[in-house]
């Protein structure tokens, strides 16, 4: 159910997300109070390739204190759209093209207190092209056999959401075909 909002104040602001506290009434008159964390959203792909290896980069994420492993993906940025995203990144990070790319999903990352939504795509007919990683970003790519790779995500293996939610949705597709 919609609750009133009474008010919302930006507490936080930064480069990547903003912070902001809404007061809400609820049904029954009780004002509550959420912390929300405002994100423009992300995307990423899955890159498959004709050999049956997929691509993934190897980046440390200071929240996670590690280097994980994910599938190529970024922020949208303003007037994007998630695929263009998921392309550029793609481009990007481990300097292949698609000439096919398929969504796989789109979901929130937390929605108890992040507005953040990504996108997963599966790209395939991958053409190699000049890697153009930002000034800020230090990855290695990993190359694995897609079945092994989705082993893994089925033993826990990964710790990224997007990368577990792309291998086993790819996983069901090629199952069904």
């Amino acid at each position: 159910m919609p609750r009133e909002q009474i008010e919302s104040q930006s507490i936080f602001r930064g480069a990547v997300f903003e912070v902001v506290r809404d007061r809400l009434r609820e049904e029954n008159g009780f004002e509550i109070v959420r912390e929300i964390v405002r994100h423009s959203g992300g995307a990423g792909c899955l890159p498959l390739f004709d050999d049956g290896r997929i691509a993934l980069v190897k980046q440390y994420r200071h929240p996670a204190r590690r280097e994980l492993l994910e599938i190529p993906a970024g922020k949208i940025e303003s007037g994007e759209t998630p695929m263009a995203c998921a392309m550029r990144e793609l481009e990007q990070e481990i300097g292949f093209r698609a000439g096919r790319i398929e969504a796989l999903a789109e979901f929130y990352s937390t929605p108890g207190f992040c507005e953040e939504r990504l996108y997963v795509y599966l790209a395939t007919d991958l053409q190699p092209v000049e890697q153009n990683l930002d000034h800020d970003e230090f990855v290695e790519v990993v190359y694995l056999p897609f079945t092994e790779a989705v082993m893994m995500a089925e033993r826990g293996e990964f710790e990224d959401s997007k990368t577990i939610i792309a291998l086993l949705l790819a996983a069901r597709r090629f199952c069904q075909n």
